[in-house]
């Protein structure tokens, strides 16, 4: 089982007396050091995660890398094409681009773009995506897109295809995802809506081998009702949003922070252990900076360790 990181993992990585992306960088050498599988970047409005992403390639060796996630609006998807590449080539074919469609309130009221039929415009913007990763000319004249490069060079030497992840639970999300998309990476679907939502959706489209990558708030930790109420104050703004209410209904829950993995090693492992029995193909650890900093590199070190106990049990023919 393959168990990654998201980062930032702490709120000190921005504001830090020491500049915020070298602090970025330490960490996720320290991370990928652990033995963790991946290293995932969310996009926020300070540090640009690709940018960010292609830093740590040239520092951080052989770790997987991805981004968690870039919102499509307000990049054009030739735009976005040319940075992706551009990361890819740096990490020598390690990312994965995590994509999401965002939210109506942040398009329209932070960036004054338009949110019409954003399922549409996902369905076209893979699409823009996919075909210049794939060396292709492309030209969509869709309702919400147009993209097209008959008359450019989009193509940057040693980049090897991306693949897509999407952020995506929603039953239209998700049948477009798995038709267009290398997988989905849904962040606090707990497992009964991955077994029973997400995995269905993906297995219906007939296409093997699609990526659900759960990225689930966890912290190892012996405060544990510290944690806690740091992961309720946190995650509260998930609370109100429909989508999320959805999944953590499907659950049983009532509050987002309800999801979050917090205890001991045996504790978090028994979690983890859950998503993929679940159906996921890899567990994304999200908020691993809400405790202390011991903390955080427990917990790395629990990811790192899970990570070497799935591949010795593969090189040792166990499941």
């Amino acid at each position: 089982m393959k168990v990654g990181i998201a980062l930032p993992a702490t709120a000190d990585a921005v504001g830090n007396s020491k500049n915020a992306v070298d602090l970025l960088i330490d960490q996720a050498g320290i991370a990928a050091a652990a033995g963790v599988s991946s290293l995932w970047f969310s996009q926020r409005f300070d540090i640009d995660a690709l940018t960010l992403v292609a830093a740590v390639a040239r520092e951080v060796p052989e770790v997987e890398l991805g981004t968690s996630v870039v919102p499509m609006y307000p990049r054009h998807p030739i735009v976005l094409a040319n940075q992706v590449q551009t990361v890819q080539a740096a990490s020598g074919g390690r990312f994965t681009l995590g994509l999401g469609l965002g939210a109506q309130p942040v398009a329209e009221g932070v960036y004054g773009v338009s949110y019409d039929r954003p399922i549409r415009h996902l369905r076209d913007y893979v699409a823009a995506l996919r075909g210049i990763f794939a060396g292709e000319k492309i030209d969509i004249h869709g309702e919400t897109l147009t993209a097209s490069t008959t008359q450019l060079s989009t193509v940057v030497g040693g980049a090897a295809p991306v693949p897509i992840v999407v952020a995506a639970m929603g039953e239209q999300a998700l049948r477009v995802t798995a038709e267009v998309a290398d997988g989905t990476l849904p962040y606090l679907a707990g497992p009964r809506t991955i077994a029973e939502t997400i995995v269905p959706a993906l297995a219906a489209s007939g296409r093997p081998s699609l990526r659900v990558v759960a990225a689930v708030p966890a912290v190892v930790t012996s405060n544990v009702d510290e944690v806690v109420a740091q992961a309720e104050k946190e995650l509260s703004f998930y609370d109100s949003i429909p989508s999320y209410q959805k999944v953590l209904a499907a659950e049983n829950l009532s509050r987002a922070a309800q999801l979050a993995l917090i205890g001991d090693e045996e504790t978090v492992a028994a979690g983890v252990r859950a998503y993929f029995e679940a159906g996921a193909t890899e567990v994304l650890l999200a908020q691993t900076g809400l405790g202390s900093a011991r903390d955080m590199t427990r917990t790395w070190a629990l990811a790192g360790a899970l990570a070497r106990e799935s591949s010795h049990n593969a090189r040792e023919g166990r499941a």
